[in-house]
C-alpha cells in the first residue's frame, strides 16, 4: 500500500507544480505560446502586415469583445485592451 501512496504524492505534487507555472503564465500580455525563437508573433505580424497592422489590431479587438462572454470572460476583455492600448500607441506614433 505504500508504493501506491507514493505513486498518489508523486502525482499530486506534479499536479500542483503545473497548476502553478499555469498561475504565474501571463496569458494576456506574453502568452507563452506567442514567442518562439525569441521572437514576438506580434512583432512578426507587424513586419508582415506594414499598413494593415492597424486593421490586424481592429479586428483582434472585435474578436476579443465579441467572445468574451461565451469563452475567457475577464481575460478576452484584457486581450482587447491590450489590443487597443497596442493601436493607440501605433495612432500616437504617426502623430509625432
Amino acid at each position: 500500500m505504500g508504493k501506491y501512496r507514493e505513486v498518489g504524492n508523486i502525482m499530486r505534487k506534479q499536479a500542483q507544480e503545473q497548476s502553478d507555472h499555469k498561475q504565474t503564465m501571463d496569458m494576456v500580455n506574453n502568452p507563452p505560446h506567442y514567442n518562439k525563437a525569441g521572437i514576438e508573433t506580434i512583432d512578426a505580424i507587424k513586419a508582415m502586415t506594414d499598413t494593415g497592422y492597424e486593421y490586424y489590431l481592429q479586428g483582434n479587438i472585435m474578436k476579443y469583445l465579441w467572445r468574451y462572454r461565451y469563452k475567457n470572460g475577464v481575460e478576452d476583455l484584457k486581450k482587447a485592451q491590450w489590443y487597443l492600448n497596442e493601436l493607440i500607441d501605433e495612432l500616437e506614433k504617426d502623430e509625432s
